[in-house]
């Protein structure tokens, strides 16, 4: 699939699909509760689905209810007939690494081309010290977990990552005693959230998470709130194009908010309102316009709260005066593809000026862009920013592989084209 895209003003009001993230929460910790829940505005992206397929093959029910996605659970899960492919779900894999690896059978997790080269190791070791056995492929999939009892620990992550926080705090659920988990930063708090609104109590002091074993969640009713991932693509649009931008029914979670904050910074106008909770966290309103015009340099710290929406901040730092600097990004080079490479690649075809160092970027602003034939790398959110690029260059962008961008959200280019973006599909 080709998108061709032209210069447009984004304006206008707008919802987006459920969180990923919490979406594939959801339906894990459903699947770990007895009884029925019940989600909505659960998105249709291919993530969140092979998330549901894998836990079908566990023996859970999941089936839709009218606009309800029901997942039934028996409060244990079953050996399943086959692998569970997790497609490119690098979440959905890591999250039910950690599950297995307490369960009394043995099961194999795949995935596809991009998700077999992406980095297991950081999960396969914490919960290799917890007493489950994990066979790899060199610390990739296919992990063959042989699941097991397992025992609590107390574990310092190498990185900030909600990923290997959240593997290790499942298993715990699974293990005897407490399992700790340390982070050198604040990853997402999806997990901690959702756990302890289910009935199972997270302590945490900064960035520093226990549980206790032998809890499980309770069912639940929810609204999946909207995904602030997504939001990014639109805000980021409004702003750069000049326009005016609002949408509806996002999470707020502070853990995500990072591009939010970083483009106010910049000088574009972001206003956050909190209207209602769902799942433990904030839902509400996302409102930005006016073109940003400051440099941005960001410092580790930073950096979990923006990490999958960086093409897009390096984007609009190519259209402000002055140098700017994103570092301590090396892990995008472990995503669905290299997204230091593929970012710097794409937009220097369009002009501008980008210096890829081992972990960032260096930006040097202004530059007009032009229209230009682009590749997604078969990456869902360097497609998405690309198409953002292409509404703010001269002449016609051409995106090649923007299939990808059904891997988070089918319905992008209609979001678009909705808010005033000329934008194709051939």
């Amino acid at each position: 699939m080709t998108w061709r895209v032209r210069a447009s003003t984004l304006r206008g009001s707008i919802g987006v699909p459920g969180d990923k993230s919490v979406s594939h929460r959801a339906l894990m910790f459903a699947a770990l509760a007895s009884g029925r829940s019940d989600m909505r505005n659960l998105p249709d992206g291919e993530d969140v689905l092979s998330t549901a397929s894998c836990l079908r093959a566990l023996g859970i029910d999941i089936h839709q209810d009218g606009d309800a996605t029901v997942v039934i659970s028996t409060d244990h899960l079953q050996a399943p007939s086959g692998p569970l492919d997790c497609g490119n779900s690098g979440t959905t894999m890591r999250l039910l690494a950690g599950i297995l690896a307490g369960q009394p059978f043995r099961s194999c997790l795949i995935g596809d081309e991009s998700l077999s080269r992406r980095p297991m190791r950081r999960v396969i070791e914490p919960l290799a010290r917890m007493g489950a056995v994990i066979e790899s492929l060199d610390g990739r999939a296919p992990l063959d977990i042989h699941g097991s009892r397992l025992q609590g620990i107390d574990y310092e992550t190498p990185v900030a990552s909600a990923q290997i926080k959240s593997a290790v705090l499942l298993a715990g659920l699974f293990a005897d005693g407490t399992t700790t988990v340390r982070e050198p930063a604040l990853s997402r708090d999806h997990t901690e959230r959702m756990l302890t609104t289910l009935g199972v109590p997270v302590s945490s002091s900064g960035a520093v998470h226990s549980v206790e074993g032998g809890r499980r969640p309770r069912s639940f009713e929810a609204n999946i709130p909207g995904d602030p991932s997504s939001a990014a693509f639109l805000i980021t649009a409004g702003c750069l194009t000049g326009g005016d931008v609002t949408v509806n029914g996002t999470m707020l979670n502070p853990t995500r908010a990072g591009l939010f904050t970083a483009l106010e910074e910049m000088g574009s106008e972001i206003d956050q309102e909190s209207t209602s909770e769902s799942v433990g966290e904030a839902v509400g309103i996302v409102r930005g316009r006016g073109k940003p015009r400051n440099p941005v340099t960001l410092s580790d710290s930073a950096i979990p709260s923006l990490i999958d929406e960086v093409p897009l901040l390096v984007l609009a730092a190519t259209q402000v005066a002055g140098t700017s600097e994103i570092r301590g990004v090396s892990e995008l080079r472990v995503k669905e593809t290299d997204r230091i490479r593929a970012t710097t690649e794409n937009l220097r075809l369009m002009g501008a000026r980008i210096e890829e160092v081992e972990d960032g970027f260096v930006i040097q602003g202004p530059t007009p862009l032009s229209g230009s034939c682009v590749d997604s790398r078969r990456d869902h959110r360097i497609g998405m920013m690309l198409a953002v690029a292409g509404l703010i260059a001269a002449g016609e962008t051409v995106i090649r592989g923007a299939e990808c961008a059904a891997i988070s959200w089918p319905g992008f280019v209609e979001a678009l084209a909705s808010l005033g973006a000329d934008i194709a599909v051939d």
